[in-house]
Order: C-alpha cells, then structure tokens, then sequence
C-alpha cells in the first residue's frame, strides 16, 4: 500500500496503481444458497455479486481506498480494461453485513488518511440495493464514500443514496453523442443527466444541501478514439457548466490515458479486443487535453 501503514492484523492485498483488485481474499462467499435465496436478498440489497477488492492510496478518491469491484455492467467500453466484470455471473455472492466487516476492519486506515469506502465496477449502479445498503452502513461508522460511476444508470441512485454519497468519480467518455456510442455501445445522455442532477442536488433547496456531494470528472484519453479537440472541447463545457450551477461541484477532472493493462484479459476471455493496436498518447497530446479542460478554469490532472 503506499505512503499509508496497516495496523497489525490486517491482511490488505496491497496494488499498484491499477486494477481490478486482488481478488475476494479475506472476503467469506455466500455459498449455498438456492436461487431464490439468492434473488430474494440481491433484491433487499442483503447480498451482491463482487468480483474483487483492493486497498489503494491516491486512487479512487481522497486518502487510503478500500475499492470495491462489483460485477455487472450495461456498457460495452471499446477500452475496458476490467472485461472479467461486464457480467453479474463474473462476481461471487458476499453479503453486505460481510462486506461491511471488511469496512469496519480498516477504520484506523481511514481515519488516519482521511481515506474511505469507494464502490466501483463493472457498474456499481446495476446493484443499486446492495450499493444502497453498503453506503448506508459506511456512513453509519463515519466512513467516507465514493461511487465510480459511468453514469448510465444514474436514475438507480437514489436521493437516499445520494445523502449517503460524498463523492461521485464520474466517468465521462465523450463529449459527442456518436462517438460515445461508438466507445460504449449505449447513448451519452444519461451520463449528463446524472451530472447535471449531482451539480442541483447541492443547491440550497437540493436533497443534499447540508452536505453537497462533489464530483470528480475521469476523461480516458484514446488516440484516435476520444482525442478529437471539438470532442474533448464538449466534454470540457459540460463539466464547465455543472461548476456553473454549483461552484465547487467538481473539485477535479482527471484525464487518464489510454493503456494496454487490460489487453491480455481481452485475450484470455476470447474475445476480440478492437484496440489492441492502439498505442497510449503522448506526453505532449495527454498535456493538450489537459490544457483544453484548464481553459475552463478546471483543475485538471
């Protein structure tokens, strides 16, 4: 783990900067349910299908991270680079009260990297009543939260959760509807509603007005995929235009550049990976991107 010390009696997988986690390790899986044990408590949110977890520090939001990858996802990103997660039957059943016990375990992390409890994928909002009852008991033990969103399925989070939310890491992966779809395979309007319903929620007649959530913008940078300037320019207006309705809504935009990490995963799923001959972009090009959404008065990494 880095720049943070596990208390003894902590088993953590530690991980690099990436990804996805390092399995279910520490984690007891619910085995031996029937099939309509099992839909029954998915249904409550008692139980959900988790692929792996891990502990990371400056990833995934503020401080030390426990991240968790939850399966299950509606886009079909031409770059993911966590295929093993795109469906339910990818993750292993964990109860929320043992996922919990996890959480409750690295409370001196969190407090002593001012880190928290992030909630990713897959989609994180296909599982809305496990996400709902993970975030419920996070925040009950003061814990900081976080979603890794692609925002598709925004109208799964609810005003509940949303109070129970500090940070949305949003995942925005184009500015232009047609090359959104062709990145995702799904349209980009849902993704702007949901940042747009985030920006309102803070305002002062908004369900989170006493506590506002704030959003991190994430903007993966592919050659000759989502580089286009008029591209990144929409992008760059859209976050500029949450940060009108509320300031302070996004306290960051972080432009991450394309990599092969997932490639090998594509090939081992047998499946056909369309950019395995895509090279990651330049230093110079990954700086002019960041340079279009500083031009915005964005604080841009």
């Amino acid at each position: 783990m880095f720049g943070a010390t596990v208390p003894d009696g902590l088993e953590a997988p530690t991980a690099p900067r990436r990804r996805t986690g390092a399995g279910l390790d520490g984690l007891a899986v619910a085995d031996g349910l029937d099939r309509g044990d099992t839909l029954a408590m998915m249904r409550s949110g008692e139980l959900g299908s988790v692929h792996s977890w891990e502990l990371v520090t400056a990833v995934d939001g503020p401080g030390t991270r426990l991240t968790v990858f939850l399966s299950g996802c509606p886009l079909r990103c031409l770059y993911c680079h966590n295929p093993d997660t795109l469906a339910m039957r990818d993750g292993e059943p964990v109860t929320a009260d043992e996922l919990l016990a996890r959480v409750r375990r690295y409370l001196p992390v969190f407090r002593a990297t001012h880190g928290g409890l992030t909630l990713s994928g897959g989609e994180v909002l296909q599982q809305p009543a496990f996400a709902a009852r993970i975030l419920r008991g996070a925040k009950e033990m003061g814990v900081h939260t976080a979603l890794d969103t692609s925002g598709f399925l925004g109208r799964n989070l609810t005003d509940t959760m949303l109070r129970d939310t500090d940070l949305v890491l949003l995942d925005v992966k184009s500015g232009d509807p047609e090359t959104y779809l062709r990145v995702t395979k799904r349209p980009l309007q849902p993704t702007l509603d949901l940042g747009r319903r985030l920006a309102a929620s803070g305002l002062p007649d908004g369900v989170t007005a006493d506590a506002p959530v704030e959003v991190w913008v994430r903007f993966v940078l592919v050659p000759g995929l989502t580089d286009d300037e008029r591209n990144v320019g929409l992008v760059a207006r859209y976050v500029a235009e949450l940060e009108e309705i509320r300031p302070g809504t996004v306290g960051r935009v972080e432009v991450l550049p394309f990599h092969q990490m997932g490639r090998d995963k594509w090939s081992a799923l047998g499946r056909d990976y369309a950019l395995a001959d895509t090279e990651p972009p330049s230093p110079e090009l990954t700086e002019r991107v960041r340079e279009q959404f500083r031009s915005h008065g964005l604080t841009t990494y």
